[in-house]
């Protein structure tokens, strides 16, 4: 197993998050409540307890932010599920008619403090533990689907995120067990149709691109055909991207640049475009080294939460 497979500590993934992230919850707050809080006036400030259900199937993912609403708003929160553990949904009772009516949930965390404050995070908290939890849902899910059929390379997101959300859809993917692949335009250099037409060939966008980022940024160079492959490669680059191939196609062009650039170049081979969980198996082969896909984290299903004031 190489490194890029091992289980993520999913208790210290919020150790990822860099110094300016709860500014970002300083704003989600301030655009939920940009003047007057008249429901705040109306329940005051009297110390109350919430529970946090768990109400559909998935992953709890996300814990940091919550953490960090609630924080903001004179609260504290109790967990008890631990971040990348998968809720279970509890249906037993001890009468049919208690089954009946009480709907399938798992108790996730305990909020207390001032009632104002709780129903001021309440939704705010809420709306990011359910996206990022239903992120990494997914991520999960993609992750054993194309380990199932036997691949092991790398199973990554994109960065088709949400604009301002990006760090909670990331921490979702690495929640999930996927990779995060770039977090912006800075983390590594790809080149893509556009860039290379503007530039006027593979070659010289390379080169260029090389020149200002050095030995520490990687590039990495989209591609529609084996032989653009190849001039990427011989440019220098370090990630070869296989874009909107067929399956067979893929495997076709994996194996034979692999075997071609045996011992001459090194380089990673990723697979990418339109790919899902309903049409990734085509796509599996060990010449490739990383999948990406937008399907982990666009369009997909929240987890659904909520957050009751005990009475």
């Amino acid at each position: 197993m190489s490194a890029n497979q091992l289980p993520l500590s999913q208790g210290t993934l919020g150790h990822l998050l860099p110094p300016s992230w709860k500014t970002q919850v300083t704003a989600w707050l301030a655009e939920d409540t940009p003047s007057c809080d008249y429901g705040g006036f109306v329940v005051g400030e009297q110390p109350r307890t919430a529970t946090l259900w768990g109400k559909s199937a998935g992953v709890v993912a996300g814990r940091p932010f919550f953490d960090e609403v609630f924080a903001q708003c004179g609260c504290a929160v109790t967990w008890h599920a631990a971040e990348g553990s998968e809720i279970v949904l509890n249906t037993s009772s001890s009468t049919a008619a208690a089954a009946a009516a009480a709907a399938p949930k798992q108790k996730i965390a305990t909020v207390t403090g001032p009632v104002r404050g709780i129903l001021l995070g309440e939704r705010v908290a809420l709306n990011a533990l359910a996206r990022c939890s239903g992120i990494a849902t997914r991520s999960r899910e993609l992750v054993g689907l194309v380990r199932a059929a036997g691949y092991g390379g790398v199973l990554a997101g994109t960065r088709k995120t949400t604009p301002g959300f990006r760090l909670v859809e990331k921490y979702g993917m690495l929640a999930g067990g996927a990779d995060a692949h770039r977090m912006d335009l800075s983390s590594m250099v790809m080149l893509k149709d556009n860039h290379v037409w503007s530039r006027g060939s593979i070659t010289e966008a390379v080169v260029a691109a090389r020149s200002v980022a050095g030995f520490a940024v990687k590039i990495e160079v989209e591609v529609q055909t084996e032989a653009e492959a190849d001039e990427a490669i011989a440019a220098g680059a370090d990630v070869v991207m296989l874009d909107n191939f067929t399956g067979d196609g893929v495997k076709v062009a994996a194996r034979s640049l692999k075997a071609r650039w045996a011992g001459k170049k090194h380089f990673l081979l990723e697979v990418s475009g339109g790919l899902t969980r309903d049409n990734v198996a085509p796509y599996v082969c060990n010449d490739v080294d990383i999948i990406s896909t937008s399907s982990i984290h666009q369009g997909v299903p929240h987890v659904d939460f909520s957050l009751k004031i005990e009475h």
